[in-house]
């Protein structure tokens, strides 16, 4: 149907359409933003007596700050339902602004819990905040920009999460602030250290423990811009205590020289982020990693040298018939894939076409990296996969439905590479349907139902609309069997696919397994492949042994929810949307 309706409406027409349906849809959103906010408000409108109360210390470093946000913030801190806290603010302001420092001691004056210092010199964000901590007598403590706002609810949020899970650092979601309306949600993952390793997503409202902002040396000038970034990144090399609260906690104001809403207002910020990152990688992997400029502002590439030693890489393609389809996938990897050491398993499933057998003739013929081995037995996509592994001799497999096409020449690097570092299990990329919109960007389990692909039917264009870019890279709970990789090592640790899965399910269930012995599963997104989505086999002849087996795998989260996707969007949407 899809295929018909582009064949007889123009492309531009489809284009307009599609604007026309975008803007529908964010009008939608805006008037479900403020149901949420409303419906929010009332959730929290009675805070319950905690049995442990810390001092909470917000630290807010002060430069030039307009009088009349100057106001607002720090109202929204004394305001708070939760009441002890104490706000550090260090003032830096030249003298032209002095009314900074008159202001913030108006408050301070009828508020002891303000603590107020003017500094002799602006030592920039990083040493105007590290000298709010020295104020500090909290055993937590928050940060706060100078002219945005914490929720009513905000730090008893943090203080709540702090008495139920103890965790060492805490950081919530977000939303931003236009002319006094709060706008642009951004749903976060839980904690998501691949995400984090392509930009600085935890961002606001971000809390931790005083003594680990000590041990890491506070922040860092060096990386003045991006400070926060390094800051975090830092705070994980000491602990993986982190715990996400689901709800938005504080509002970041739009201004002309603000990275919310102008990216380009602070370009040197960006070289600070890609600093921060490639130190840490260096710190927690060697100098197999470093950090690289993505096609973006402010998204940087992690990537990971694993490939010195030349492993060979077995790509498995399952087939029966339907021999167009297959060459033009294979000939894909052939003509553009740039990692030379890798060879091709065709597992032929009882193919029955003459044409089948003459093109097997003509890939092995063309190339000697290329095999065809007979699988003449029931179709078993596990079994299959199984089998394949089995007859390979690689360090890597690249697991390859045969109605793909390569689009990115350095697809097995960026694939190889991750699958064999130590803390990733499955690696799986972004692919796209013949009109170049998004098909796969990781798969959310719960997601209508069972488990499915979020922003399919999207245009691949970046951009973090309630929930992160599709066209950033981040960790997952599951990817699509249809390009997945796996290194040995970690099948020699995990096992095999499950062959009780017999069509479907099964590549779903390997992640989990992956993710519950310890592995994160990676969606890469600069990893590009069209996926022609099984014209080769008919999808919907799924056996019930399908359901009944995924339904037992998936049932924890199903019922918990996925880690990886925000409770507060709709998992009847494959479009990240609020929920009613």
């Amino acid at each position: 149907m899809k295929a018909f309706i582009k064949s007889i409406i123009p492309t531009c027409v489809l284009n307009f359409i599609r604007k026309v349906l975008n803007r529908l849809r964010h009008k939608k959103t805006s008037a479900n933003y403020d149901t949420w906010i409303k419906n929010s408000a009332s959730r929290i409108k009675e805070c319950s007596k905690l049995d442990y109360e810390p001092v909470i210390s917000i630290l807010v470093p002060l430069y030039n700050t307009d009088k009349a946000l100057l106001c607002e913030m720090i109202e929204s801190c004394i305001n708070q339902t939760y009441k002890n806290i104490e706000l550090c603010l260090a003032d830096a302001s030249d003298d032209e602004h002095g009314y900074v420092y008159e202001v913030a001691k108006r408050y301070a004056d009828k508020d002891s819990r303000i603590k107020l210092e003017k500094l002799k010199e602006n030592l920039g964000i990083s040493g105007n905040t590290n000298q709010c901590r020295k104020m500090a007598s909290g055993e937590y403590i928050a940060l706060l920009d100078h002219d945005d706002l914490l929720i009513e609810h905000a730090i008893y949020s943090m203080a709540k999460a702090i008495n139920e899970y103890n965790p060492d650092v805490i950081y919530s979601d977000e939303d931003h602030i236009r002319n006094g309306k709060r706008i642009t949600p951004f749903f976060k993952p839980d904690f998501n250290r691949d995400l984090l390793y392509s930009q600085m997503y935890i961002c606001h409202l971000l809390c931790f423990k005083a003594k680990l902002f000590d041990k890491v040396g506070g922040l860092d000038d060096r990386f003045s811009g991006s400070q926060d970034y390094d800051l975090m990144l830092k705070l994980t090399e000491q602990t993986d205590n982190i715990y996400h609260i689901h709800d938005i906690l504080y509002s970041w104001r739009e201004v002309a020289t603000s990275t919310s809403v102008n990216p380009d207002s602070k370009p040197y910020a960006h070289d600070a982020g890609k600093g921060a990152l490639d130190a840490h990688l260096k710190r927690r992997y060697g100098d197999i990693a470093h950090a690289e400029d993505s096609d973006y502002l402010f998204v940087f590439d992690a990537r990971f040298d694993t490939l010195k030693h030349n492993p060979l890489v077995s790509i498995i393609i399952p087939t029966k018939d339907h021999t167009d389809l297959l060459e033009k996938c294979v000939q894909s990897i052939l003509q553009k894939s740039t990692y030379k050491n890798y060879e091709i398993i065709i597992l032929d499933n009882n193919s029955e076409q003459q044409e089948s057998f003459k093109a097997f003739k003509r890939l092995t013929a063309q190339d000697s990296r290329v095999r065809v081995i007979d699988a003449f037995f029931e179709f078993n996509w596990s079994k299959l996969n199984n089998f394949g592994i089995s007859n390979s001799n690689g360090e890597v497999y690249i697991f390859l439905n045969n109605d793909t096409e390569i689009i990115t020449p350095d697809w097995i690097e960026r694939l190889a590479e991750n699958a064999l570092r130590e803390d990733i299990g499955v690696v799986g990329g972004l692919l796209l349907f013949e009109d170049n919109t998004i098909q796969h960007a990781g798969v959310v389990v719960g997601m209508g139902g069972w488990a499915d692909h979020v922003y399919a039917g999207m245009s691949k264009i970046h951009a973090a609309d309630k929930f992160v870019s599709p066209m950033v890279n981040r960790n997952v709970l599951a990817v699509t069997g249809a390009c997945m990789a796996i290194a040995k090592k970690t099948i020699d640790k995990i096992g095999l696919f499950d062959e009780s899965f017999i069509v479907c399910g099964s590549d779903v269930e390997i992640c989990l397994r992956a993710y519950e012995s310890g592995l994160n599963v990676l969606y890469n997104s600069r990893v590009k492949l069209y996926h022609y989505e099984s014209k080769s086999r008919d999808a919907s002849k799924i056996p019930q042994i399908d359901f009944v087996r995924s339904e037992e795998t998936y049932r924890e989260y199903l019922a918990k929810g996925d880690p990886f996707y925000n409770k507060n969007l709709d998992l009847n949407s494959k479009i990240p949307s609020i929920k009613a």
